[in-house]
């Protein structure tokens, strides 16, 4: 029994893109739907039983009707082969009100055969072509469902947070509990695993994160723990259950530079004892679109400070790519930066992200046109932490700061909605 496993795809995701003028669409969804595509390819060729995608179809709750129309045509392709396709329930694919419908309901809804929603804690028994699968799910928390508003009465953010966790814990051990031990079993969870290594998502947060701890969903009853929500490739456990997150297909931003981009392939033998059926596990790369930071230090009495910036730029493979570049100089120098001669040395680039000068302690940075566009408020706080080369530890804090805020935002608007 084969099964992909991906994640946060995030459709709609355009920045540092450009209008495509053949199609009238951001490049940059070509970049994502382009992923998407050499899963679908491969789960085609290589005679895939089960393709999982563990949360975050959409970038975010509303998708527009052309990312619905290019993702649905897309599993069309996977479901109609016999392949059956499990789509997890994540954060940005839950609506801000119970009665408005999830990004990806519409598939049930309209009786499309062989996609399945994880849109609860439960287990789904999955029919695959090479028999039953039990898939506990793990989606993101809907507050509404695991604590009433009665009893989260008078408790901070915190300890709401810690509530659900709690109860999510107690819930996917219950389950766990209740699993056949004759067919195989694998876990799928859209959540923040203690230990893992955060990225781009927690600038794209919209609420507040929920962690669990590794021993929650890392039982022995299962096979594999399929995770999404964080963006960067790892495997959190080899031994039984291996356990990963596949990461995401494309780079979001700055980041995400030096992570490798792909999905996981996992080998079952039913046949196998509980507990001894993973028979391999590989990670997949895909052609994702590479962003190059070009860094320069213009030295003191530097003739001619753009000869310096270009000779740099020439050092880093820009073709293509989403590219800054950051520059030191003193300030006597400024004055010989020729900014359109350093756009030209960049014009193979697939996008400029941004030219920044520092010039003695003053940072000014030029972001290229259309870049703010469609960015949550985390995404922008993280640009604007990274363009003044904040020490780790304060950029970590101001983050943290930001994102409590925003959800303390986010929670107060939806309080009672979900």
């Amino acid at each position: 029994m084969r099964i992909l496993h991906f994640a946060d795809l995030h459709i709609g995701v355009e920045n540092y893109g450009r209008l495509d003028p053949a199609t009238g669409l951001s490049t940059r969804l070509a970049d994502f739907l382009g992923a998407l595509d050499e899963v679908v390819e491969f789960a085609l060729a290589q005679q895939i039983d089960l393709l999982l995608l563990a949360g975050d179809a959409y970038k975010g709750r509303d998708p527009s009707q052309t990312h619905q129309r290019e993702f649905a045509s897309r599993l069309f392709r996977v479901a109609s082969a016999g392949i059956p396709v499990f789509l997890l329930v994540g954060n940005h694919d839950l609506p801000n009100a119970s009665s408005r419908a999830n990004a990806v309901e519409i598939f049930p809804t309209l009786q499309v055969p062989n996609v399945y929603i994880g849109d609860n804690l439960q287990t789904y028994m999955v029919s695959t072509p090479d028999g039953p699968l039990q898939v506990l799910a793990v989606p993101w928390p809907r507050r509404g469902r695991l604590l009433s508003r009665e009893e989260s009465r008078g408790l901070t953010i915190d300890q709401v947070r810690e509530e659900i966790e709690s109860r999510m814990t107690e819930a996917i051990a219950q389950r766990a509990r209740e699993l056949d031990p004759d067919i195989p079993a694998i876990l799928t969870g859209h959540v923040t695993i203690n230990g893992s290594t955060t990225g781009t998502e927690r600038s794209m947060m919209l609420g507040n994160d929920h962690v669990l701890l590794a021993s929650a969903v890392h039982r022995p009853e299962l096979e594999y723990v399929a995770l999404g929500h964080i963006h960067k490739h790892q495997v959190l456990r080899r031994e039984a259950p291996t356990m990963a997150y596949s990461g995401s297909l494309q780079r979001v931003d700055f980041s995400e530079e030096k992570d490798e981009k792909g999905f996981c392939v996992v080998d079952l033998d039913a046949k196998a004892p509980r507990g001894q059926r993973l028979k391999e596990f590989r990670f997949q790369p895909v052609r994702a679109r590479r962003f190059v930071t070009v860094d320069v230090t213009i030295a003191p009495g530097e003739p001619d400070p753009t000869a310096a910036v270009i000779r740099a730029i020439g050092r880093h493979d820009v073709n293509d790519a989403v590219v800054r570049v950051r520059i030191r100089l003193p300030a006597e120098a400024e004055a010989g930066l020729r900014e359109g001669e350093i756009r030209q040395a960049l014009q193979s680039a697939h996008f400029i992200a941004a030219i920044s000068h520092d010039v003695e302690g003053t940072r000014r940075t030029r972001l290229a046109s259309g870049e703010s566009e469609g960015l949550q408020p985390l995404q922008a706080l993280r640009i604007y932490v990274e363009g003044r080369d904040t020490a780790p530890e304060r950029a970590e804090k101001i983050l943290q700061y930001g994102e409590e805020i925003i959800g303390e935002v986010e929670s107060g608007t939806a309080a009672g909605s979900d």
